[in-house]
C-alpha cells in the first residue's frame, strides 16, 4: 500500500520543510523531500494537503481514558477517540486505586482487544502504583495497597505485564521502594521508572536512578513540599526532577493553567530545555461536582472530596494549550508531544519524519486541530 503526501509543511525536529512531498510505502516513510522531487514515488495515489502542517503522529504516554471512558471499560473505543485527535501511540495508565485482581482484569481486557486488532495505537502500559503516596492523588480514600511492600504481593503483577509494561510510576520514599524498583528493573529490561504521588527527597530520587527512574509523573502535580524549617521551603520532588538533567518532566497543560502555572510552564521549559519535556493529557473519568473557584473550568475532572481527578482534555488540546501559554510553535510541540515521548520509550522508529520510520502521521492546521491521521501508513481520519 502507498501514499502520496502532496505541498505538505512538514514539521521536522527543529524546522520545517515548505511546499514537500511524503511517500509511504508499505507502512513505513519510504521518501520525502522537496515537491520537484516527488517524482521518485511514481504513481502512487496523491493527497494534496495544499500546504498543512504534516508532523508525528502524537503520543499520549500517559492517559487513563479516551472518549470520556476508561481503558479497562472500552478499550477499542477509548483508542479510537483518542485517535481521531491524532493520537498514533498510546499508553493507557492503570491507576493505584485498582486491587492486584483489578489490574490482572484490566489488562485482560485490554490485551484482548489489542490481539482482536481494535486498539492498533496502544504501544503499552503506563503503570501508575501500585506503590505510590496514598496521600497525594484523587480518590486516594480507596488506596488498597496499605503499608508494606512485599514480594509475594507484587512479584505476579510484574511478570504479568513483562513486555507490555513501558513506564512504571513509584514513590521514591515508601519503605521497600529500592527492593520493588530492583525486582521491575530485573524483570523487565528497559522499563522507565517515573516518581509519582510522592514527597520524596532528591537523595531518594536519586536512589532509584540506576535502576532506570527518568521521569517525573505529571511534574508539579500530586508532590509534596518538604519545609525543612518554618521559614524556609525545603526542596522535594519538584526540585529534584528541574535538577536532574536525565529525568523528564511530564505536564499536564490545561486551558485555565491550573495544574500548571504559565509562568512554571515557561521556567520548567527554560531549566528542563526542550529535549525533556513530555506533553500528556492525563485523562480520567469521574463525575465528582465542579468546587467553588474553578467556575467556568470544563477541561478538568473532580473527585467526589472536590480534588482535581485528572482532565478532559485530548493531546491536540495540551499542545494548543502549551503554544497559548508559552508561545511556543509547533515545531517545539511536535517535539514535546512526539519525539520526546518516543525517545524516552526507546521508539526511535517513532515521533519523526524520517526515512524508515513508522508512517504514523497527523496532517494538522498551524493550532494542531486535526484534518487527517495515518496510522501504519494507513489513513485512519
Amino acid at each position: 500500500m502507498q501514499t502520496l503526501i502532496t505541498h505538505a509543511t512538514l514539521v521536522m525536529e527543529d524546522h520545517y520543510c515548505p511546499d514537500a512531498f511524503l511517500w509511504i510505502r508499505d507502512g513505513k516513510i519510504a521518501d520525502f523531500g522537496p515537491m520537484r522531487q516527488a517524482g521518485v514515488a511514481g504513481s502512487a495515489p496523491r493527497l494534496n494537503v495544499q500546504g498543512a502542517l504534516v508532523g508525528p503522529g502524537l503520543i499520549d504516554i500517559h492517559t487513563h481514558a479516551g472518549g470520556n471512558v476508561f481503558f479497562q471499560d472500552s478499550p477499542a473505543a477509548a483508542s479510537r477517540a483518542l485517535l481521531e485527535h491524532g493520537v498514533t501511540g498510546v499508553l493507557p495508565a492503570l491507576y493505584m486505586t485498582l486491587s492486584k485482581r483489578e489490574y490482572f482484569a484490566a489488562l485482560d481486557a485490554i490485551d484482548a482487544a489489542r490481539e482482536a486488532g481494535q486498539c492498533d495505537n496502544i504501544l503499552g502500559y503506563y503503570m501508575e502504583g501500585p506503590y505510590l503516596n496514598p496521600l497525594y492523588g484523587c480518590n486516594k480514600e480507596s488506596y488498597p495497597w496499605g503499608e508494606e511492600i512485599r514480594p509475594e504481593d507484587y512479584l505476579s503483577l510484574i511478570d504479568r505485564v513483562r513486555g507490555s509494561a513501558m513506564v512504571w510510576a513509584l514513590a521514591p520514599e515508601r519503605k521497600g521502594i529500592v527492593e520493588f524498583a530492583r525486582d521491575v528493573a530485573q524483570k523487565i529490561p528497559g522499563i522507565v521508572l517515573s516518581v509519582a504521588h510522592s514527597e520524596a527527597t532528591p537523595q531518594q530520587i536519586a536512589a532509584l536512578m540506576p535502576y532506570g527512574l527518568r521521569l517525573g509523573t505529571h511534574h508539579t502535580n500530586a508532590t509534596g513540599t518538604l519545609n525543612k524549617y518554618p521559614e524556609c521551603r525545603g526542596v522535594c520532588v519538584d526540585e529534584a526532577v528541574n535538577y536532574y538533567d536525565g529525568i523528564y518532566a511530564e505536564l499536564i497543560v490545561d486551558a485555565h493553567g491550573i495544574h500548571v502555572d504559565p509562568f512554571m510552564l515557561r521556567l520548567v521549559r527554560k531549566i528542563k530545555g526542550d529535549a525533556r519535556i513530555v506533553l500528556i493529557s492525563d485523562a480520567f473519568v469521574s463525575d465528582g461536582p465542579t468546587p467553588p473557584g474553578y467556575d467556568g473550568v470544563t477541561d478538568i475532572n473532580f473527585d467526589s472530596t472536590g480534588e482535581i481527578a485528572g482532565t478532559r482534555l485530548t493531546l491536540d488540546a495540551v499542545c494548543r494549550n502549551m503554544m497559548l501559554h508559552t508561545g511556543c510553535s509547533p515545531v517545539d510541540v511536535f517535539r514535546f508531544a512526539a519525539t520526546n515521548p518516543a525517545n524516552l520509550l526507546h521508539r526511535r522508529d517513532l515521533g519523526r519524519i524520517a526515512r524508515g520510520a513508522q508512517a504514523n502521521l497527523v496532517v494538522v492546521d498551524p493550532w494542531l486541530h486535526v484534518k487527517h491521521v495515518f496510522l501504519k501508513g494507513e489513513l485512519f481520519v
